[in-house]
């Protein structure tokens, strides 16, 4: 986690457990386009199987998709609480999704490793940022914009969430939130041309 900050405002850049879980069981059940905003694929790259034997009694693909829409904005509101829990074998917290919950408890080992991995990828990438001073041009841009108003900042937060995503891009999630792929930092120019906009909006 790297935080950023001044009198009145705060940038916080974390990735989060609970949303790679969801990822992996966006990807392997092929659930593309899914979710706001519809994020593209996860990298490394998921392989998707078809599910329609595990939720063809509860819904199927519809009922699967409408559930996992409403579990990924329940993540992205809780964040970075783990809400709601993923408790295995059982997964009571999704009890009244039950083609979701049977596509958890069916892939939850593989999803539960393939997040630790990106976790771990994810923290030699601070170390790395944190050697380079990389992540010091958040607080260049806040200063840059501060300058140009000519006035201190107003109160306000803003909470960048990395996820491993094979599209080099960021999501704006109003009012304080980013999704963004977690390599986008590493390209100055590209991520200015996102985050930027969004730091004038809040200072």
């Amino acid at each position: 986690m790297h935080h950023t900050g001044g009198p009145g405002w705060r940038i916080t850049m974390d990735t989060s457990g609970p949303m790679l879980i969801a990822l992996y069981v966006r990807d392997t059940a092929g659930l593309d386009g899914a979710g706001h905003p519809a994020l593209s694929h996860a990298a490394p790259k998921i392989r998707a199987a078809d599910h329609s034997h595990l939720t063809g009694e509860v819904g199927g693909i519809n009922a699967l998709k409408t559930e996992w829409e409403a579990w990924w904005e329940q993540l992205l509101k809780a964040h970075p609480k783990m809400a709601p829990e993923l408790t295995p074998p059982n997964f009571k917290a999704f009890g009244n999704s039950p083609a979701l919950r049977r596509v958890l408890q069916a892939h939850f080992g593989a999803a539960l490793t393939w997040a630790r991995e990106r976790r771990s990828e994810y923290a030699e990438l601070e170390a790395e940022r944190e050697a380079t001073g990389a992540a010091q041009l958040l607080g260049d841009m806040v200063d840059d914009r501060l300058l140009e108003v000519g006035r201190s900042a107003r109160d306000f937060t803003l909470t960048i969430i990395e996820l491993p995503l094979n599209e080099q891009r960021a999501w704006y999630l109003e009012p304080d939130k980013i999704i963004m792929s977690h390599d986008l930092l590493s390209q100055p120019e590209v991520f200015r041309s996102y985050v930027q906009p969004v730091v004038e909006l809040l200072v």
